[in-house]
């Protein structure tokens, strides 16, 4: 059955839109056979090793107009994607290998664009099975145990898709405009081993490796940045989630806010999203760090929360976050920080809520018995924050795959709450605008099954101010067209929970993201000085 597109998106990809894909059902297969490539048909693989440069050096294929221009070519309707685990020399010991590497895909091979998934649908990413498998190459370069990734699908399942998969309706659907899915094929490749200091360029069809550029764009301060709650309004939101935990509706139900502002692009100018992510990623280094360009829509994420990871042989891991605390540069300060957030009593039972909510969700679709929890509430140290961090294991079950794991855990369980669903319509009646791909996930898909995966907190959207305008893309003509940038922040509300404390952990989370983006909210007003007092 086709999906509609959103006006302006599917003129302006190179894309297979729902109502193209092939009409047939890809079947699930078991664990460790999912997408694999048969040995007949794999050739050696199409590997180039290249002298070490950092990501730094390779910034400049993010932005598509500085890239066009340099090239002497049209711009390209779809950009690049960067998967960017930050800065890995200021790694803490518990992050290093999840920091260890990073990809820069150039240019993307196709695109897949669903506006809304199919409500209530029992196979509500079967579209996303297809496209997968349709795309995949004859010959794709073969799996590697030196390799995390050699080929594959890397995309977005957006907050709203999750919602869709849960069955639950949202009286913000007419407002988001976010696509409830976008997926790139993504087959040649920058991948960079910062552990090793290795830098591999994979391409199946051997195509010349890009030279490294600097990145020379610039993005101007953004205009008229506006959250969309007051501090009087969110310690109402947060008092109205404890009254329905005190009467037993809930246990728990992550509430957050949006902040969001715009930028006109006029007088000759450009405001290029390659050149705020630059900003962001220095200021807030993250293990899950991304950019995506679909054209019209941009994000950028400096996440620092695993959601799902898939291995090719079928194990599970989902590494929910919750639990935060402000960081210090003196050693004493930090332990003492760390040590008193290690012993949260408040913190600690919002964790033990998600972790269990998340063994529950991924044993849907594992092994019985096999679901394990080999680390509860483990304090872990960032750039910024330190948080308390659970892993959850399992295994795969006989004739379920990523997809089948994707439909059963959206949206994440670390920004909903428990029960999963009530908190789900609790979170829509009392939030102010709708979330888009934030709390949603980015994932990338290989060839060869596995998954891997982030929660998308601490992240900025751009998008369109109408859906048929070009807003954000850089390909746009300077012609007054205004591009909308959004952010999120939140957190877990509990029984024990403060509405000031839980404004200041917003607020804490927030300030990053709002420096990278210079906002300038009123000087004289209560966020502008708590994000003042709480940016570290």
């Amino acid at each position: 059955m086709p999906f509609p597109c959103l006006p302006g998106l599917s003129r302006l990809f190179p894309l297979v839109s729902a109502g193209q894909l092939p009409a047939f059902h890809l079947p699930k297969i078991s664990p460790g056979l999912r997408m694999t490539v048969p040995p007949e048909t794999a050739l050696s693989p199409s590997v180039t090793a290249l002298p070490w440069q950092p990501p730094q050096a390779y910034l400049g294929l993010l932005s598509r107009r500085q890239g066009a221009s340099e090239a002497g070519r049209a711009l390209p309707s779809t950009g690049p994607v960067f998967l960017d685990s930050g800065s890995f020399d200021k790694a803490t010991a518990e992050s290093r290998e999840r920091q260890r590497w990073s990809l820069l895909s150039p240019r993307p091979e196709a695109a897949l664009v669903l506006p809304r998934l199919k409500p209530g649908a029992q196979d509500g990413l079967e579209p996303l099975r297809r496209f997968a498998q349709s795309h995949r190459p004859h010959r794709p370069v073969p799996p590697s145990p030196d390799l995390p990734f050699t080929g594959g699908i890397i995309g977005v399942l957006s907050y709203g898709a999750g919602l869709e998969l849960q069955d639950v309706s949202s009286r913000h659907t007419a407002q988001d405009d976010w696509p409830h899915l976008l997926a790139l094929v993504c087959t040649s490749f920058l991948l960079f081993d910062h552990a090793r200091e290795k830098l591999w360029w994979i391409s199946p069809e051997q195509q010349p490796a890009p030279a490294p550029r600097p990145l020379t764009a610039a993005f101007p301060p953004l205009e008229n940045w506006q959250p969309d709650f007051t501090e009087h309004g969110w310690g109402e939101a947060v008092e109205e989630t404890r009254r329905l935990i005190g009467a037993g509706d809930i246990f728990q139900a992550n509430l957050t806010m949006r902040w969001h502002g715009g930028i006109r692009q006029a007088d000759g100018t450009h405001a290029d999203p390659a050149a705020l992510y630059a900003r962001l990623r220095q200021g807030s280094p993250a293990p899950f760090g991304a950019y995506l360009d679909f054209g019209t829509h941009q994000l950028m994420s400096a996440s620092v929360e695993r959601f799902l990871s898939l291995s090719p042989g079928g194990t599970i891991e989902t590494r929910p976050i919750k639990g935060t605390s402000a960081v210090s540069d003196d050693p004493t300060t930090d332990t003492a920080l760390r040590d008193a957030l290690a012993h949260d009593t408040k913190e600690l039972a919002e964790n033990l809520m998600i972790t269990d909510l998340m063994r529950n969700d991924i044993g849907r679709v594992s092994r019985p018995g096999s679901v394990s929890v080999p680390q509860l509430a483990r304090p872990e140290r960032f750039a910024r924050v330190h948080h308390l961090v659970s892993s959850v294991t399992g295994e795969l079950a006989e004739g379920e795959d990523a997809f089948s794991l994707l439909e059963a855990t959206m949206p994440p369980g670390s920004v909903t709450g428990a029960p999963k669903k009530r908190a789900l319509e609790v979170i829509d009646a009392l939030e102010r605008s709708p979330r888009g791909a934030y709390c949603g996930t980015l994932f990338r898909l290989g060839w060869d099954g596995a998954l891997d995966s982030s929660v998308l907190i601490r992240t900025v959207t751009g998008t369109p101010e109408e859906p048929a305008t070009q807003g954000c893309d850089p390909s746009a003509k300077p012609s007054g067209a205004t591009c909308r940038f959004a952010l999120g922040a939140g957190g877990g509300i509990t029984w024990p929970s403060e509405a000031q404390a839980e404004y200041r952990e917003t607020c804490l989370k927030a300030a990053p993201l709002l420096q990278a983006l210079r906002a300038a909210p009123d000087p004289e007003g209560p966020a502008s000085r708590q994000f003042q007092e709480q940016t570290p």
